[in-house]
Formats: C-alpha cells, sequence, structure tokens
C-alpha cells in the first residue's frame, strides 16, 4: 500500500493550523504561586493540556487526563504500545519579543509564538500524523500513545506523576529535538553554588536568570554611588561596551537613592548550547571587576569573570570531559542572586558518559573559593544512549531519508527530552539539519512548511512502527 503522506498532510493543513494557534495562545509557563488543588503548577500548563485533549476528543480518539499534571491519547487496541512523548509547557516568555509571545503571527512563511518550536508544535505534528493513520483506517498490530506533560521545561513533575499512575510502554520517541535523530541525551545537572553571606561595599545587588535551562540574555545590578561616582561608572562601562560589541548595555542613575543601575543585553539560549548565546550576567561581572571592589565582591564576581565567562566546556572548574560518542560536557552559568542576604549562582552541566552527579560535585568543590560551596539543586538526569543500528533508530532514520533523501546519521545532544525516560527510547524531530535553533529564545517560530513536511514523517514513521 503506497501511502501520499504529504498529500494526506496538505488536506489538513488549515486545521493543524487552527489548533497550533489556539494552543500557543495559552501561556503555559509553570506558575506555582499561583497553583490550587485543580491546577498543581498554575493553570496555564492544564488549561493548555485540556486544550489539546480536547482536539483529539473532538476526533474520535481515547483520551485520559492524570490529575491536570499528564495526559494520554490512544489510538488502537493492542496491549504492545508504542509510546510519542511531548509536552505543553513552555519556557517563560522573557525578554526581546518584537510581537506577544502569546497572539501568534505568520510572517514570511512563518509561525511566531512561545512554544511554536518547543514543543507544542511538534507535539501537535506527532497528533496529526496519528489522525492521518486513524482517518484513513490503515492497519495495526500495535498501538501508539501520545502523552503529554506538563513540566518539561522544569522539574518533569507532569510526566513523573503520570509514571506513578500509569503504565508506560518502553519503546517510543519524543518530537523535541531535532531529525534525523537523537539517539544520545547527556546528562543534566545543576548546582547550586553558595558563598558567604556578602559584605556589602559598591554592588548593592546583582541579579540574572529566569530557568537553570536557560542562559540569561538580561543582568542586571544597583551600585552606590556613595562609593563610586557616576561619571567614572559610566566612563568605564562605555568603554567595556566598546571592547565588547557583541553585548548591549546602559547606566542610569537613581538621584533619590544615590543608586546607579546598569542593565547588560546579551542574547538568550538553550543551555545545552550555551556558546549559542551570549551570557549577560558573565560579561556584567566581567565589567564590575574593573571597578574597586571589597574583598567579599572579588570573590563572587572574581570567580565569575576568572572562572565561569566564556568557559563553556568547564575547564577551569576541572570539569572538561569528552565521550567519543556523546561528546564534550558544556557548562552554563545561568541565574544569579547576589544582595545583602545571600551571594549564589546556578550552574547548568550537561555531561556525557564518564562522569556521576558525585564525582562533578567533588571537582566543582575543589575548584571553588575558600568558604564557597556547591550542592546538586534538583533531579540528576543521567545519560541516555541508544546505539544507532538499534532497529527503532532505524526506522525512523528510514522514515525521515525516504522524505528527504537527507544522510546525516543519528547524533547525541546536550539536551534533556522525554525520549530518556523510555527504556528504548529517541528524541525524533521536529527540527531538520542547518535549522536555526529557536528555543528558549525570544521571537520563537516554526516553519510552516518544515512544520507540515515533519507532519508528514511523523506518519509515515509512526505507521513503521505499529503497522
Amino acid at each position: 500500500m503506497s501511502i501520499d503522506w504529504e498529500k494526506e498532510v496538505s488536506h489538513r493543513s488549515d486545521e493543524l493550523i487552527n489548533d497550533l494557534s489556539e494552543l500557543v495562545s495559552i501561556d503555559s509557563s509553570r506558575d506555582i504561586e499561583h497553583k490550587t488543588s485543580d491546577f498543581p503548577l498554575g493553570p496555564g500548563p492544564a488549561k493548555a493540556l485540556q486544550a489539546f485533549l480536547h482536539f483529539a476528543d473532538r476526533d474520535g480518539f481515547a483520551t485520559k487526563n492524570v490529575d491536570n499534571l499528564a495526559g494520554r491519547i490512544e489510538f488502537g487496541e493492542s496491549d504492545d504500545a508504542i509510546a510519542i512523548l511531548s509536552h505543553v509547557d513552555v519556557v517563560p516568555e522573557g525578554p526581546g519579543w518584537e510581537t506577544n509571545p502569546f497572539e501568534p503571527v505568520i510572517k514570511d512563511g512563518n509561525f511566531y509564538a512561545r512554544g511554536a518550536s518547543d514543543d507544542k508544535g511538534p507535539g501537535l505534528a506527532a497528533y496529526y500524523a496519528m489522525k492521518i493513520i486513524k482517518e484513513l483506517n490503515l492497519p495495526v498490530s500495535k498501538s501508539v500513545q501520545l502523552i503529554l506533560g506538563t513540566d518539561e521545561e522544569s522539574e518533569w513533575v507532569g510526566i513523573n506523576h503520570y509514571m506513578e499512575k500509569e503504565t508506560l510502554p518502553e519503546t517510543g520517541f519524543s518530537p523535541d529535538a531535532e531529525f534525523p535523530a537523537i539517539n544520545g541525551e547527556k546528562g543534566i545537572v545543576s548546582f547550586r553554588v553558595n558563598f558567604p553571606k556578602p559584605e556589602i561595599g559598591l554592588v548593592k545587588q546583582f541579579e540574572a536568570g529566569i530557568r537553570p535551562n536557560m542562559v540569561p540574555q538580561n543582568a542586571s545590578t544597583k551600585l552606590d554611588l556613595n562609593v563610586a561616582s557616576f561619571d567614572d561608572i559610566k566612563a568605564k562601562l562605555n568603554e567595556f561596551l566598546e571592547n565588547n560589541k557583541m553585548i548591549k548595555g546602559n547606566v542610569e542613575s537613581d538621584d533619590e537613592n544615590n543608586i546607579a543601575e546598569i542593565t547588560i543585553i546579551g542574547k538568550g539560549a538553550h543551555a545545552m548550547e550555551p556558546f549559542n548565546g551570549v551570557n549577560a550576567a558573565t560579561y556584567l561581572a566581567k565589567f564590575l571587576t574593573t571597578l574597586e571592589l571589597n574583598d567579599s565582591e572579588k570573590t563572587y564576581f572574581g570567580f565569575i569573570a576568572d572562572d565561569l565567562h566564556l568557559d563553556f566546556a568547564g575547564q577551569r572548574l576541572n570539569i572538561a570531559n569528552k565521550d567519543d560518542v556523546m561528546g564534550e560536557l558544556t557548562l552554563s552559568p545561568n541565574i544569579y542572586e547576589y544582595d545583602e542576604t545571600k551571594a549564589n549562582i546556578l550552574l547548568n552541566i550537561r555531561y556525557p558518559k564518564g562522569d556521576t552527579g558525585d564525582t562533578l560535585t567533588e571537582k566543582i568543590n575543589q575548584a571553588l573559593p575558600t568558604n564557597a560551596s556547591a550542592e546538586i539543586e534538583g533531579h540528576n538526569q543521567l545519560p541516555h544512549f541508544v546505539a544507532a543500528d538499534d532497529p527503532l533508530v532505524q526506522a525512523l532514520v528510514g522514515a525521515y531519508h525516504d522524505h528527504t533523501g537527507d544522510d546525516t546519521k543519528p547524533f547525541t545532544v546536550g539536551g534533556g527530552t522525554y525520549g530518556r525516560i523510555l527504556k528504548h527510547g529517541i528524541a525524533y524531530g521536529a527540527m531538520f539539519p542547518g535549522d536555526e535553533n529557536v528555543m528558549h529564545q525570544p521571537n520563537e517560530y516554526i516553519n510552516i512548511d518544515k512544520l507540515l513536511k515533519s507532519t508528514a514523517i511523523y506518519a509515515d514513521a509512526i505507521y513503521r512502527l505499529i503497522k
């Protein structure tokens, strides 16, 4: 039986875009401050989950909402199931958007909105792939479950709750990365580095960062004009900006409080590829070390400037590591808090085989300044790998090749997807080789033609797995 998958997708393209427009209009970022018994992660993630499940109810699928934390859309009668794992939550909008991130805009063939590429667009592409198989009434020997989480961008509360309540298939994929396939994912762990309570001198406050997995695009500090003059600070900042063209910045005087406020603007990026961003915080710390600092300030900002700034491999912390298959460790220092009560930094690390949380903890603590300490914060996700010659990988890569003619081989990334929670799972699309990675960045988008192409690939690939 020969099926023109792309033709089937084209028949449903308007409906897909309409559903995506509805889904991205929901701000589904984690909002614990407004959680309730009905909305355990805040209203947004639950509402996005309900909207997605409503699409499936409309189309005649069997669905289940697991306590507004996760959901399942199922097709087929067999107990032997393939899993597709996606998520409806998004990272916070962050600064730098040219449009409202929750009012979708189509321009030059691209669909702009928060979540368009991560992961509402790809998740809907996988759903429409299932919808096509169902509507064509194709014979299948296995069932397929599209499982939706609501907290992938944070602590995976949703999918962990699902695994406590429901049975998860062992085999499948997550449409939350790149084609042709991601058969390996590095370990992911965050460390909170705590410094002694600061002795406040020139720097009254320093802050940057939104989430552990986002390179900070903005950083700000408040300086005491009783310690340094505004004119001197401004002159040195202008010189620093002139020598560092990759950042923008400004300084303003708050005469009422006798404070100078500096803001630095860099470039956001996903923490798995910190070298694709411009970390505003490390640049601002680097600038502050050109001013007259006390010993407490020198310790904190000197550590950022000397040991973290532009060291994406963690060489200065003595944690650099490279695996022949999984590649290099990456270090991304993403959240900073400094005021009269606290001084800390959150490091996000993506590590290959050969390291553990314990070995990294020991190495980092040995490299820290005196009286500073680091400990793991949150869950340590271990490295995950499926061989490139595995039948699952071969089937999915084969479908991609047949639709594109591209012979790119599967590879390993530093990102973490739900694919790693399956015993036999990988990440699969929806980015294509060479695509700009706009996940977690302002003006996030997905190209509509490629969204439709990925839907056809998913339909073909899923049917190969379940026919």
